[in-house]
């Protein structure tokens, strides 16, 4: 308890304890994944699965916070996976250097699916999965100064979106650990058994003038 000295002042022992009992999988471990490590990693889940099949390369590490210069071409999951042990002893780290199908066939209990994937098609795999295990998933996708979360439960991705495939804009570190930051968040929230609003889309978007603008949709059950 010393450890989580501060979550401990804002949640108390017992809502700590619960969180020390809890299992996640982050699917995808590059900028989103990354920055989820940091932020959840040092928390006290009991368990968490990072799932990436890719490796680093040199363009992704101004924005993948988990990476620096010589890591290329090692897994994006294992060195994820080593950051959260490294920092944290109470938590088990399990790197899957595989895609999101392989990890499916593997057939793991766990709380809660964290999105950190960065396109459509596999976005609509998750929440497929999600929907026959009958689990909540929190969504988060960011591009060039825009992004959006959701925490999905009975409402369903695929109603909501249209899956297709698309070339992305260029982006920048500060907004993608911004979508991490909230998607941890809700994650935390609920985990611990605190209220968590479900079924709302955030988009949240920087204005010309650099003003940060949140709207909220919600998703179609």
């Amino acid at each position: 308890m010393r450890y989580f000295h501060r979550q401990v002042q804002l949640w108390g022992e017992e809502t700590q304890k619960k969180l020390q009992k809890k299992s996640i999988a982050i699917i995808g471990s590059g900028g989103l994944g990354s920055s989820l490590a940091f932020a959840l990693g040092a928390s006290g889940i009991a368990e968490i699965h990072m799932v990436d099949f890719d490796a680093v390369s040199l363009h992704n590490i101004h924005r993948q916070i988990a990476f620096k210069t010589g890591d290329e071409g090692k897994n994006k999951a294992q060195i994820n996976a080593n950051i959260i042990e490294e920092r944290s002893p109470y938590t088990k780290a399990i790197a899957h250097e595989c895609d999101f199908t392989t990890w499916v066939a593997k057939n793991i209990d766990i709380d809660l699916i964290i999105d950190a994937t960065d396109n459509l098609p596999s976005r609509g795999e998750i929440n497929e999965y999600a929907k026959e295990k009958n689990s909540p998933w929190i969504y988060g996708s960011v591009e060039a100064f825009h992004g959006q979360v959701a925490f999905i439960d009975k409402s369903s991705f695929s109603d909501a979106f249209k899956i297709i495939t698309k070339t992305p804009a260029g982006i920048a570190a500060p907004i993608v650990m911004h979508i991490a930051s909230l998607q941890a968040n809700l994650a935390l929230r609920y985990l611990a058994g605190l209220n968590v609003k479900k079924d709302l889309l955030y988009y949240l978007f920087f204005n010309d003038e650099g003003e940060l603008i949140t709207q909220k949709f919600m998703l179609p059950k």
